[in-house]
């Protein structure tokens, strides 16, 4: 956990560091401070009402608090010693589950219909834990704080990409620099930075599979339930959704793994059983 701990600051600073670079190198510190407030101000949003934006999206519907899903959140939360969040069901065959919320008192668990089909008591237990592991460890705070560096980088990335193309950019730079040096800057920085952040993500995975493990001390459960969700998403994927939320999600509901391990959102379910099998409870 301490490794993945330290990969995620690394990459946080690997990420701001590019974003300084690229302000930097393209307009100094003017146009990157307003990139950086119009970025900050529209992540602050998100970030408040996040919760409420992704659940109406999927029309979740709250859980009742006698139900067995609400029963199961509510004593996992205790384990964890978190306030009980709120629970919510979504009416979706693809079996999965996410947690939003900008802090512990302000959040929410959702599953799909399909989960609680598919999953024994054991296996769900294990989920829930995974997904209050990421409300306790504030990976809502990290990926806002991720997005939002990201943005800035592609925001001043696109003003790069017109300033190039429409001849804006002074070749006589101090600099030295030109107009096909900012455009190629342009193209390949937004890119960099997606990568980034989804190492982060990638990452957040990975503590959060150990922090539920350890919580309930039992792997078994987690790891079972990761195999059964990756079958099933592959015979069910999520037919409505969009894809910009896919990193919410336990596993990804829309097409699996993507080709190339460095564009996915998730790490392998084959990695992320072997670590836990691997795990000295």
């Amino acid at each position: 956990m301490i490794k993945n701990q330290l990969k995620t600051v690394l990459l946080l600073g690997a990420l701001t560091g590019l974003m300084l670079f690229v302000g930097q190198f393209i307009g100094g510190t003017t146009g990157l401070t307003i990139a950086l407030i119009l970025a900050l101000s529209l992540n602050f949003i998100v970030y408040l009402f996040s919760d409420k934006i992704v659940l109406a999206m999927y029309r979740a519907r709250q859980a009742e608090r006698g139900s067995e899903l609400y029963s199961i959140v509510k004593e996992v939360a205790r384990k964890a010693n978190l306030p009980t969040p709120k629970v919510y069901i979504i009416n979706s065959a693809n079996p999965n589950a996410f947690a939003t919320g900008r802090n512990p008192k302000n959040s929410a668990v959702a599953c799909t219909t399909g989960i609680l089909d598919l999953l024994n008591k054991e296996e769900l237990e294990g989920v829930i834990a995974h997904e209050l592991s990421h409300i306790k460890n504030r990976d809502t705070l990290i990926a806002t704080i991720a997005a939002a560096i990201a943005g800035v980088i592609s925001y001043v990335a696109a003003m790069a990409r017109w300033t190039a193309i429409f001849g804006g950019y002074d070749s006589r730079d101090r600099r030295g620099g030109s107009g096909i040096e900012l455009l190629v800057l342009a193209v390949l920085t937004p890119i960099i930075a997606t990568l980034i952040q989804l190492a982060i993500s990638r990452s957040r995975e990975y503590i959060a599979d150990e922090s539920a493990a350890r919580l309930l001390h039992n792997h078994k459960g987690l790891s079972n339930a990761l195999l059964k969700l990756e079958q099933g998403t592959k015979l069910r994927p999520m037919a409505k959704g969009n894809e910009a939320t896919a990193s919410l999600f336990i596993v990804n509901p829309f097409s699996g793994q993507a080709l190339i391990n460095l564009f996915s959102t998730h790490p392998p379910i084959s990695k992320r059983v072997e670590k836990l099998n691997s795990l000295k409870l």
